[in-house]
């Protein structure tokens, strides 16, 4: 990984997100991008989760965050907070919590 930059940054995902396969399609994005990090539902009915790795995958991670999400979701907002950059990745996988 000599000369990749790694970022990480937490999101919270408002709209329709649970119930609608929201975390495991995150999951699946995050780990073909090669990212690290979690996803969780939240009792306020969003999404919420950390997501680590090079700079241009996040950025990629984010429009998918804010645009795609899955087929069913309905996006209606996406916050991204606590942006930095990285000496390690805390994570080793990209995993849902429950």
């Amino acid at each position: 990984m000599a000369g990749t930059k790694l970022a990480s940054f937490e999101y919270e995902i408002f709209g329709k997100v649970q119930g609608v396969f929201f975390r495991k399609n995150t999951q699946k994005t995050a780990k073909s991008l090669g990212l690290v990090g979690w996803v969780r539902n939240t009792e306020r009915k969003t999404v919420e989760g950390v997501a680590q790795g090079e700079e241009e995958k996040l950025a990629e991670m984010k429009k998918w965050l804010q645009t795609k999400g899955s087929r069913n979701s309905r996006i209606d907002r996406a916050v991204f907070k606590n942006e930095k950059s990285v000496s390690n990745l805390e994570f080793k996988d990209f995993v849902v919590r429950h």
